[in-house]
C-alpha cells in the first residue's frame, strides 16, 4: 500500500469523525452523519484508498446500516435509466470492437487525413468524434484510437516524446468531444441532468451543450498544438496502415449487422422527444436485441464481462450523495455554508462565481462524479432566488469539472489513459496542459455558455 493510501484512509476516518464531534448549527443529526460519510467518501475517491467501486460500496452500505436513508433512496439509480444506459454502452461499445468495425473506420481515416504531425493531431480529435456517435463510452472509444495510433507510432519510428504527445491527445480529446452528444458520455451526461430534475432529450442536449462543447474541443486541440509541438516532422507509413486494413479483409457480414444496429441507435437516440422513450431504455434494450439469433448475433455472453460493476456501485453512489443531501438537508447546509449570502444577479458574474467556486472543489475532491454530487446540488440551492432553471446550473456546475483536470485523477478520461501501457503520458502532460486550460474553462463557462443559452432563451 502506498504512503498516500494510507493518508487518505487516516484523513477520511478523521474527517468523519471530526464532522460528527463538531456542533454543526442548522444541520439535524441524519444531516451531519450523511455529511461525514460524503467527505470521508470523497477524500477515499480523491487519494485512491482503494478501487473506486470498493469505495463506493462501503458508503452505500453505511448509509443503510446507521440508518441515514432508506435504500429506496440510496438505491435509487437503479430504479431510473442511468444504470441501464451504462450498461447498454458497454455492450455496444463491446460489439463494435469486437467486430473490428471501428478498427476499420479508424484505419481508413488515417489513411484519408493524416500527412504530417498537425493533421495527425486534428485527425484524432475528427475521429473521436465520429466514433462518440458510434461508440456510447469514452473509454472503448480511446483505447480503439490509441491501438491504431501505436500502428502509426511504431511503423514511423515515431520518438518517445512525441508518441506520448500522441497518446495525451487520444485520451485528451475524449474529454470535451464526449460532452457533444448526450450519450457521448453515458455516465456523467446523465447524471447532470439526473441533478438538475428535468428532462432532456438527445437533441435538446445538442442543442443545449454542442455548441460550448465543439468550442471547448477545438479551444483543446489549438493548445495542444501550442504545447506539444514535435521534435520532428512526422512521416506517415501508409503501407503498413493499408496491410493492417488487408489483414481486417473485406467488411464481414457481422460488421454489416453492426451498422445497422447503430443506424437504429442514433435514429432512436436523435428521436427522442418524438417517441418519448428515455434514451437509457433505448440502449439497454438495443443492447439486448443485439444478442438474439438472426437479427441481432453481434452481442455475446463474454461481452458481460466489459460491464464493470466497479462503474455502476460509483455512478449509485456519486448520485447517492446528492439524493441522501437533499433528504438530509446537507445540501441546503453546504450552500449556506459555503457560498455568499448575495447571489450574483448578472448571469456572467453568476457563471464567474459558480466557475471558480467549481474549480476549487474539483481540485480538492478530485473526480468528476464525486465533485458532481457535493458541488451540483449545493449550486441549485443557491441558485434558486433567481429563478433560473437548476439545468443552466447543473450545466454550468459540470462544464467546469467535465472539462477541466490538472492531475490525471481529476478526469476518469484521463487517468484510464495515464501511464505507459496505456496512453504513454505522465502526470507531467496532464499538469502542463491542464494549469493554461483553466484560462479556457473560464473563459467557456462565463462567455461563451452564458451568451448561447441566452441566445436560445434557457437562460
Amino acid at each position: 500500500m502506498s504512503r498516500a493510501k494510507k493518508w487518505g484512509l487516516v484523513l477520511g476516518v478523521c474527517i468523519a469523525a471530526l464532522c460528527m464531534i463538531l456542533p454543526l448549527e442548522g444541520l439535524e443529526h441524519t444531516g451531519q452523519m450523511g455529511l461525514a460519510l460524503s467527505l470521508m467518501t470523497v477524500t477515499f475517491w480523491a487519494f485512491q484508498v482503494a478501487q473506486s467501486g470498493y469505495i463506493a460500496g462501503l458508503y452505500l452500505a453505511l448509509l443503510i446500516i446507521l440508518q441515514v436513508s432508506t435504500p429506496a433512496v440510496v438505491l435509487s439509480s437503479w430504479l431510473g435509466s442511468s444504470v441501464y444506459l451504462v450498461i447498454g454502452a458497454y455492450l455496444i461499445a463491446a460489439a463494435v470492437r469486437d467486430s473490428g468495425l471501428g478498427e476499420r473506420i479508424a484505419y481508413h481515416f488515417m489513411l484519408r487525413f493524416v500527412r504530417s504531425f498537425k493533421t495527425l493531431i486534428v485527425a484524432i480529435f475528427l475521429l473521436t468524434f465520429v466514433l462518440s456517435l458510434l461508440i456510447p463510452h469514452a473509454w472503448p472509444r480511446a483505447f480503439l484510437i490509441m491501438s491504431v495510433m501505436m500502428v502509426l507510432i511504431k511503423s514511423a519510428k515515431v520518438e518517445q516524446g512525441d508518441a506520448i504527445k500522441i497518446g495525451f491527445t487520444v485520451f485528451a480529446s475524449s474529454v470535451p468531444i464526449s460532452m457533444i452528444f448526450l450519450t457521448g458520455a453515458s455516465v456523467t451526461n446523465p447524471l447532470a441532468i439526473e441533478y438538475a430534475g428535468v428532462s432532456v432529450g438527445w437533441m435538446q442536449w445538442l442543442k443545449v451543450m454542442g455548441v460550448p462543447m465543439i468550442f471547448a474541443s477545438i479551444a483543446t486541440c489549438i493548445l495542444i498544438l501550442l504545447l506539444f509541438k514535435p521534435s520532428k516532422p512526422l512521416e506517415v507509413d501508409t503501407q503498413a496502415i493499408r496491410e493492417k486494413l488487408q489483414e481486417l479483409g473485406g467488411i464481414t457480414s457481422r460488421e454489416k449487422r453492426v451498422l445497422i444496429w447503430l443506424a437504429i441507435a442514433i435514429g432512436l437516440w436523435s428521436t427522442d422527444t418524438i417517441h418519448g422513450v428515455d434514451i437509457g431504455w433505448v440502449t439497454f434494450l438495443l443492447a439486448m436485441l443485439m444478442s438474439l439469433p438472426v437479427v441481432g448475433n453481434v452481442v455475446e455472453p463474454k461481452n458481460w464481462r466489459d460491464v464493470p460493476m466497479h462503474v455502476l456501485l460509483f455512478i449509485t453512489a456519486a448520485t447517492a450523495i446528492g439524493k441522501v443531501g437533499a433528504e438530509t438537508g446537507m445540501n441546503a447546509w453546504l450552500a449556506q455554508v459555503l457560498l455568499p449570502e448575495q447571489v450574483p444577479t448578472n448571469p456572467f458574474m453568476l457563471a464567474a462565481l459558480i466557475t471558480t467556486f467549481t474549480i476549487i472543489v474539483h481540485m480538492l475532491l478530485g473526480s468528476v462524479l464525486s465533485v458532481m454530487g457535493v458541488a451540483v446540488p449545493a449550486l441549485i440551492i443557491f441558485t434558486q432566488p433567481l429563478g433560473i432553471s437548476p439545468l443552466v446550473t447543473s450545466l454550468w456546475t459540470y462544464t467546469v469539472i467535465g472539462t477541466h483536470y490538472i492531475l490525471p485523477f481529476h478526469h476518469m478520461n484521463m487517468l484510464v489513459g495515464h501511464g505507459e501501457s496505456n496512453g504513454l503520458y505522465s502526470q507531467r502532460e496532464t499538469i502542463r496542459f491542464g494549469v493554461p486550460f483553466i484560462g479556457v474553462v473560464y473563459l467557456l463557462t462565463m462567455f461563451v455558455e452564458t451568451f448561447w443559452w441566452r441566445l436560445i432563451g434557457l437562460l
